[in-house]
């Protein structure tokens, strides 16, 4: 529970896997576009700051990174398709989505072992070592700011914030709309939980709710009751206002249980270098949870989201023994068709060597044993 949290790991900057990683981002900043900024690039190769804080206080990207392409033309036309009369919602595909009491039979029938209930998007209720972690809980109508504007959800959630068990950990991974949900968070019961964030996410939320709340930069570590949570880098971006670009962190989490059991939960990311070079600090993680959808346009989206192969190849260079597609099938935010991801995905690990039963994409609800 939230009492028994072990802060020694998070107040210990200087950890094993930490300098590990800060040495492999100083060896690659010869790489590194110049226009990104020498001075903070030197300041970083000589220890005293890490490569991903700038002077002033904003954050970006591992060295060798996608950067997001397109011209101004090309955002504005996005945009305004996503402004603009949307098309109706898609047919969703039969068992897609559980009813709720459907979901529930199924999450009773595994509530004293260690399982996985998708709820859509990047939302997952996770039993480990004995605790219930909550991941990015987008369980709304709309990833805005306005109730009735903005991208709307077409399936799901499998389950509503009121009928979630207790949770012992929430797991956020950034400020984007359909990741920090407030309205989901209003409705949760929060009085027993640790909240993990990463760096200057607070802001965004009422962390006096929380039993415990802890922002984490990149490789640093927290023990809940056992189970031993770290940050770990993902290639994105923050912004949630007109201002406040890059102004908090954005991550993903390497989860290890007091047995021994493993999961990465990689966030909302694109594909690059670093998850090969923080990979060897790391125990394997028997399940990976991969981002496989909103990548279209290419040259748009390249910066921020995978595609299906990358979600793979994210998995592989991780080392997963599993991997479990997320972020599709719950609300268009971006061009490709919604039910193309799961296929690529599923071909590209099977091209990668993974056996089907080592390759899930969940029905929204569905429950799986680890």
């Amino acid at each position: 529970m939230a009492d028994d949290t072990d802060s020694s790991a998070f107040d210990a900057p200087r950890s094993e896997a930490r300098r590990r990683l800060l040495a492999g981002l100083a060896a690659a900043l010869s790489s590194w576009p110049r226009r990104s900024g020498t001075a903070a690039a030197s300041a970083a190769a000589a220890g005293s700051r890490p490569w991903h804080h700038l002077p002033d206080g904003t954050f970006r990207n591992p060295p060798g990174s996608p950067e997001r392409g397109g011209t101004t033309g090309d955002w504005l036309r996005f945009f305004l398709r996503r402004l603009g009369p949307q098309p109706s919602r898609p047919t969703l595909p039969a068992g897609h989505v559980l009813s709720e009491a459907e979901a529930l039979r199924e999450l009773e029938a595994v509530r004293d072992h260690d399982s996985i209930t998708w709820l859509g998007h990047a939302s997952f209720l996770i039993r480990l070592g004995g605790r219930t972690i909550l991941t990015d809980p987008f369980l709304g109508e709309r990833a805005s700011p306005f109730a009735r504007f903005g991208p709307e959800r077409f399936a799901g959630p499998g389950l509503s914030p009121e009928r979630l068990p207790p949770i012992d950990v929430l797991l956020l991974s950034h400020n984007h709309y359909d990741h920090l949900d407030l309205c989901t968070l209003a409705r949760l019961g929060t009085a027993g939980t640790t909240l993990i964030m990463p760096l200057r996410l607070g802001r965004y939320l009422d962390t006096k709710r929380f039993a415990k709340a802890l922002e984490l930069d990149w490789m640093q570590r927290v023990s809940v009751g056992g189970l031993m949570v770290t940050a770990v880098p993902a290639i994105h971006f923050s912004k949630r206002g007109l201002f406040d670009r890059n102004g908090s962190l954005w991550c993903g989490y390497h989860l290890e249980s007091g047995d021994g059991r493993t999961l990465l939960f990689a966030g909302d990311t694109a594909y690059g270098p670093v998850f090969r070079q923080v990979a060897p600090s790391f125990r394997r993680p028997g399940l990976a949870l991969v981002p496989i959808g909103a990548y279209e346009p290419r040259l748009l989206m390249q910066g921020s989201h995978c595609t299906p192969e990358e979600g793979v190849q994210l998995g592989r260079d991780w080392g997963a023994a599993r991997l479990c597609g997320m972020h599709w099938g719950t609300i268009q935010l971006t061009d490709e068709p919604p039910f193309e991801p799961p296929q690529r995905f599923r071909a590209a690990a099977a091209a990668a060597g993974y056996e089907p039963e080592a390759v899930w994409t969940l029905a929204i609800g569905e429950t799986r044993l680890l």
